[in-house]
């Protein structure tokens, strides 16, 4: 069994079972069907990691018949050359870098705020607003600018950039895991701006203690903030990156490896 993926919204963390090593260069042939496993408050999780190695893809993730998994060898991970690919919008600054663009949608601006002080420009279109905020892991969001088009959306992002960060690191944002947000900075940041909605969001991690970083599937899960996975475990509360998990084989059983303990409750 290969942890091949995760899905931020449903708070998923996505599995093959049962895939024979295979090799998708060769041409695509499903190796096992991928199974969402919840990552739902007190779900229990029981696994060690193994080999680490390309996570292949998945097709279908979403469809009625579930998603299949094709299987790869390669050594690289979570995913080797031939398995990576670049959102071509994700690196859009305005001049569209598809052969025509097709962005044509309602598109939001908006500002995202992380605990205890890190904050980002984005944009997103307008339907997914709430939920790329969560998807993000943000603690707060502010609707700056509704427009018609992703070429708009971008430009407007790359003019604000320049004041403001495009992005926040996984890492900073596991740094202020249980921390309060400063809302004396958030509120000075939107004066700037004719905020046209609000949005302030809660995990429900109630965490009294800073987790511990680490790779690991072993524990009981306490909640999902982003892509971060808070897990208590031998009497410590850790925080997982999940892509940090993609590529692993996972073996029933829980982790034995000697593991940092929590830093403390904050003071």
């Amino acid at each position: 069994m290969q942890v091949v993926g995760y899905d931020t919204p449903s708070a998923t963390l996505l599995v093959s079972r049962d895939h024979g090593r295979g090799d998708e260069r060769d041409g695509p042939a499903p190796d096992g069907n991928v199974d969402s496993i919840a990552l739902d408050p007190g779900t229990t999780l029981s696994w060690s990691l193994g080999e680490r190695h390309c996570a292949g893809a998945v097709y279908g993730h979403g469809a009625d018949e579930g998603p299949e998994h094709v299987a790869c060898d390669a050594p690289e991970a979570p995913y080797c050359p031939a398995h990576t690919s670049t959102w071509v919008c994700a690196r859009c600054t305005g001049t569209c870098l598809k052969d025509e663009m097709d962005c044509y949608d309602d598109h939001a601006v908006y500002l995202a705020g992380f605990a205890p002080d890190s904050f980002k420009v984005g944009v997103t279109k307008l339907w997914r607003l709430e939920t790329r905020l969560r998807e993000q892991g943000a603690d707060r969001g502010a609707h700056l600018y509704t427009v018609s088009s992703g070429r708009i959306a971008r430009e407007l992002e790359a003019e604000i950039a320049t004041d403001l960060s495009d992005f926040v690191r996984v890492d900073t944002k596991r740094a202020g895991l249980g921390s309060r947000i400063d809302a004396d900075a958030w509120e000075r940041l939107l004066d700037g701006f004719d905020v046209l909605d609000r949005y302030e969001f809660d995990y429900g991690l109630e965490l009294t203690e800073r987790p511990v970083a680490e790779t690991i599937a072993t524990g009981t899960v306490r909640g999902t903030k982003g892509r971060l996975l808070v897990l208590d475990h031998a009497g410590s509360t850790y925080a997982v990156d999940l892509r940090d998990l993609v590529g692993y084989e996972l073996a029933d059983g829980g982790t034995e490896r000697d593991l940092q303990s929590s830093l403390g409750a904050f003071g």
